[in-house]
């Protein structure tokens, strides 16, 4: 006789114990950015200007000179996160493997597995929302909050570093695209823009997203400047721009937006209530999980408050695409 397993399926090993997550990354941006806890709704970004008028040195007290107080709102939404998950659900499928015995379930199977890729994905709508944040949005996970681009582009001073210039022995024109054979003369346009005031500032940044840091990684390769390796740069993904002392800092935050600004990290805020809500680096949310026995399900909440700002905009270089 033989074995006849003509009636039974294929069978596929079910690994109940294991899963795995998706990829995600890290709010860099806001662990990078000037923190303004204790703002429950909106709080003032103070800013302080004065000259100083030389005046011939002799008897007598003239007085000459302004100082002159301003400010900016920083408004943060109030944001929660809620799910209900029924364990019940499970007892239909293989996951019935990671349940308990019986028939009442007051916690869900992989529950650290779970609440850690909450947490991540939370910090990825916040590093989002930092930089892309729009309040007339129609994405729930952007209209809590304005972000850096619309505050920046709202500003009348703020230094637009595409526009043509005159750089390595030919003419520039103001940039439509972000390719490997124009990023590098973007970067030296953006570097060019700044403020000279600023170029000694030891926080000042050029931020990008991860696809315009990755193109210009490989306009570097490219171009075969063999005394500039981009190995280590590519991996930590900040790399210096040649012959300069400024950093390229890039961040998920502006990925698909083929937006770059050069800024001072203490001239970029987040404000939220408390920071020990979201963690540092907003990567480390506060949450509760509890059995509701009225519903028979298993309960995730978090809640916390978030919102970006910048303090002097005449002192921030953007770099636009032009239709």
């Amino acid at each position: 006789m033989a074995y006849n397993v003509a009636a039974l399926a294929a069978y596929t090993k079910t690994n109940e114990r294991d899963l795995i997550a998706k990829a995600l990354f890290q709010a860099k941006s806001i662990s990078l950015a000037t923190k303004m806890p204790d703002v429950k709704s909106t709080a003032q970004v103070n800013k302080m200007d004065t000259d100083a008028v030389f005046q011939v040195d002799s008897c007598g007290f003239n007085s000459s000179g302004t100082t002159t107080f301003t400010n900016r709102v920083i408004t943060v939404g109030a944001i929660k996160v809620n799910e209900a998950l029924c364990p019940k659900t499970l007892e239909t499928k293989y996951l019935q493997l990671a349940l308990p015995a019986g028939s009442n379930y007051e916690s869900v199977p992989f529950e650290q597995q779970y609440t850690d890729l909450k947490a991540g994905i939370i910090a990825e709508h916040l590093e989002t929302a930092f930089w892309q944040g729009d309040t007339g949005s129609g994405n729930a996970n952007l209209n809590k909050f304005d972000g850096l681009i619309k505050l920046i582009d709202a500003a009348s001073d703020e230094i637009e570093a595409n526009v043509a210039i005159y750089m390595v022995g030919a003419p520039i024109t103001a940039a439509t695209g972000i390719t490997a054979s124009n990023a590098i003369a973007i970067f030296q346009g953006i570097y060019k823009a700044i403020p000279t005031s600023l170029l000694k500032k030891a926080d000042l940044k050029v931020f990008c997203g991860v696809d315009v840091f990755r193109t210009y990684i490989l306009a570097l390769t490219n171009a075969n400047l063999f005394h500039y390796t981009t190995d280590a740069s590519a991996g930590t993904f900040e790399i210096m721009i040649p012959g300069t002392n400024l950093t390229i800092v890039a961040v998920d935050g502006l990925n698909g937006t083929n937006r770059i600004f050069a800024l001072q990290t203490s001239n970029m805020f987040f404000g939220t209530d408390m920071m020990a809500e979201i963690g540092a680096d907003g990567a480390d949310v506060k949450f509760e999980m509890f059995f509701a026995k009225e519903a028979n399900e298993v309960r995730y909440q978090a809640a916390f408050k978030a919102g970006s700002q910048v303090g002097i905009t005449n002192e921030i270089v953007k770099f636009t695409l032009v239709p």
